[in-house]
């Protein structure tokens, strides 16, 4: 972790940039995640399909494993809400179809600034409710995780807390995994006073950023829930593992939200030592990606 450390303080902090970077940014990460072969290699089948409720659709990608599932993977991909894809997190993912006899079904929710974050919530929400419906009978009857990195963390428990209106869907869910996620879109103490040790991100830089993409509010508005969940009222909520590296600007909002979500359910926290914003994609996080695996296989033990 200190050898990556090293280079990545020589690299500039991500910042959200113009919208035209944006565009060639996102361009360049789908050509570098065209994992076909490697899927196929593994036994794992992709398919895309647009899924929803009512009138509302949102595309997802699925990974089926070789063998018949015993466990889906609900994934939201992290990049600040303005960049990503489904397949960034391929590695991840094919380690929890190997470990955990997984489906993955990822969300390709629309990026900011051509939706809002509030699109992005409902993006989430509607592929979560067509997949926890008792009518899918792809996955009808077995267990459910929601993953989420980051943004995608963020996304993911505000996906949850929208679940809240159908509680009978929600049971369903026997636990959600975030990795560093966003849970106080005003900025926590952490990412404001983020300095160069941080790494990866640039913390005053992101809060500048959360502002940009919710145009009009103040921040006290933007600490509202479901933008920020945080602040909302989590009964009900899954069991939850909560992830996070000591140099990352977002280090406060996995430990305020773990100790917020500690009063309504079973919540481990992992505080990586020295590890950075995005560490589980760096090489490094191995143990603690092992370590998930475990978790979620004691979940699926506790189904039913």
């Amino acid at each position: 972790m200190r050898r990556l450390n090293k280079v990545l303080a020589r690299l500039p902090r991500f910042r959200i940039p113009h919208k035209f970077v944006l565009q060639g940014i996102q361009g360049l990460l789908k050509l570098s995640q065209l994992r076909g072969a490697k899927l196929v290699r593994h036994g794992v089948r992709a398919e895309r399909k647009v899924v929803g409720v009512e009138d509302a659709t949102v595309p997802v990608r699925i990974l089926y494993p070789k063998n018949a599932p015993k466990v889906v993977v609900l994934d939201v991909h992290g990049g600040g809400w303005v960049i990503g894809s489904p397949s960034m997190n391929d590695a991840l993912n094919l380690g929890f179809i190997d470990a955990c006899d997984a489906a993955v079904v990822s969300v390709d929710y629309r990026l900011a600034p051509s939706a809002s974050i509030e699109e992005q919530m409902q993006d989430c929400l509607m592929a979560a409710r067509w997949l926890l419906d008792p009518c899918n009978p792809t996955f009808q009857g077995l267990p459910v995780i929601v993953v989420g990195e980051s943004a995608g963390g963020h996304l993911a428990a505000a996906c949850l807390l929208g679940l809240k209106a159908w509680p009978e869907l929600l049971r369903r869910i026997q636990g959600a995994v975030l990795y560093y996620g966003v849970y106080d879109l005003a900025g926590t103490p952490s990412v404001h006073a983020a300095g160069p040790d941080t790494l990866v991100l640039d913390g005053p830089g992101m809060a500048s950023a959360m502002r940009r993409l919710t145009p009009g509010l103040s921040d006290e508005q933007r600490r509202m829930p479901p933008l920020s969940p945080l602040y909302a009222d989590l009964d009900g909520l899954p069991p939850a593992l909560l992830v996070v590296g000591e140099r990352d600007p977002l280090l406060d909002d996995t430990l305020q939200m773990a100790t917020r979500w500690a009063e309504v359910a079973a919540v481990d926290l992992w505080v990586v030592r020295e590890a950075p914003h995005g560490f589980v994609h760096f090489g490094v996080g191995q143990a603690v990606i092992e370590g998930v695996w475990r978790w979620v296989l004691a979940r699926q033990k506790n189904y039913g």
